[in-house]
């Protein structure tokens, strides 16, 4: 495996460092959050403008036509800011999953807005007991489209987007994707507040009207192989953000233990601190390097659903570790709510709790290696 970014990777790895570094900086993250802004405007428009809103949309659509690593660069830089912009959600969630499997008329419809950082979307995936793939949304027919009744009750960006991604069940218990538009009637937005102070939405549709064009693609692909599509590289995303926000952690807390001196040394000096500071390192770098394993796989069309596995594994559990380790060589300074760390402590603790537990992961790998 060859991790080596193209030109074109780099210079998008390198423009969102240098765009988020000047816009997302911690001033102004704690003017957007006493404003009670869940979005930086100002950053999102610089990206749209730099082009990284549209890098994995087809040229002919508005975009650079890049592959799914130069977007995952992106969000690995996200990360080490904690910027507050739907690129997650309106990137990857929305945007490739169109480019992949929506009609012509689809993709003119919707890509275009989305790469020029007009539209924000999303999809909603997450339903309370079940699984993205079997919703209990319904679809039933009605005259030439479609009805959509049920609830998606925690929609990253669902308050911001102007297009959902509704899976539904159809009448023979198979599942669609639906294009809806946020503003339509019979679509309401509650607002639903989470822990790391940018809320969600929970989405109700009620009687919701569309037509049978709103059904993402020609048919041709099962609506549950979307939504697996669309969770694969979701996944691996939020690994990549974990590795952004690991790195800016022990960064943070690297540049604090040599700064804070006790017993007239530099509290980095002690044993205790760099042990825990070494343990950091290397768990950042098996989160950093396993995230861009699987973000590879799935950029050159390889099979990744273990190399997924892998990386939740060491997201989840390791990002916990890192920072819960860089909170606690603070001291005091680490649970101050107006310090750096606590949007990287708050935004990996999300990560975590989404990606689900260790357990989980090692499950679905024994049983993968069980069936080879």
């Amino acid at each position: 495996m060859d991790f080596t970014l193209s030109d074109e990777e780099q210079a998008i790895n390198d423009l969102v460092e240098q765009i988020l570094g000047d816009k997302s900086t911690h001033e102004r993250l704690r003017q957007l959050s006493a404003d009670d802004d869940r979005t930086d405007a100002e950053a999102w428009a610089a990206l749209a403008e730099a082009g990284v809103l549209g890098a994995a949309i087809p040229e002919e659509h508005g975009g650079l036509g890049l592959g799914y690593l130069a977007t995952a660069m992106a969000l690995q830089q996200v990360g080490a800011t904690a910027s507050p912009v739907p690129l997650l959600p309106t990137a990857v969630m929305a945007a490739m999953p169109i480019a992949e499997f929506g009609t012509e008329a689809q993709k003119a419809a919707y890509l275009p807005s989305i790469a020029d950082g007009s539209l924000v979307a999303t999809a909603a995936l997450y339903e309370e007991g079940t699984i993205p793939s079997e919703p209990e949304t319904v679809a039933m027919a009605d005259g030439d489209g479609y009805r959509l009744d049920g609830v998606k009750p925690m929609v990253d960006a669902g308050l911001d987007a102007g297009l959902l991604l509704i899976p539904a069940k159809m009448a023979d218990g198979s599942c669609a994707v639906f294009l809806v538009d946020a503003t339509g009637d019979g679509v309401a937005r509650l607002r639903v507040e989470v822990s790391t102070g940018r809320p969600m939405a929970r989405v109700e549709l009620t009687g919701v009207q569309v037509g049978a064009d709103a059904r993402l693609g020609d048919g041709s692909s099962a609506g549950s192989d979307i939504v697996s599509w669309i969770e694969l590289r979701t996944q691996a995303a939020m690994c990549m953000m974990m590795a952004g926000a690991a790195r800016a952690s022990i960064e943070l807390a690297a540049a604090y233990t040599k700064e804070r001196q006790q017993f007239d040394r530099a509290i980095a000096t002690f044993q205790a601190v760099s042990n825990r500071a070494g343990d950091s390192y290397i768990d950042t770098e098996a989160i950093t390097l396993t995230a861009w394993q699987a973000a590879w796989r799935i950029d050159q069309g390889l099979p990744a659903e273990d190399a997924v596995s892998i990386a939740k594994w060491w997201a989840a559990d390791a990002g916990f570790r890192v920072v819960h380790a860089a909170v606690h060589v603070h001291g005091g300074v680490g649970v101050d709510r107006d310090y750096p760390l606590h949007r990287y402590f708050l935004m990996a603790r999300q990560l975590e709790l989404t990606l689900g537990n260790g357990e989980e992961h090692l499950a679905t790998l024994g049983r993968s290696i069980a069936a080879s």
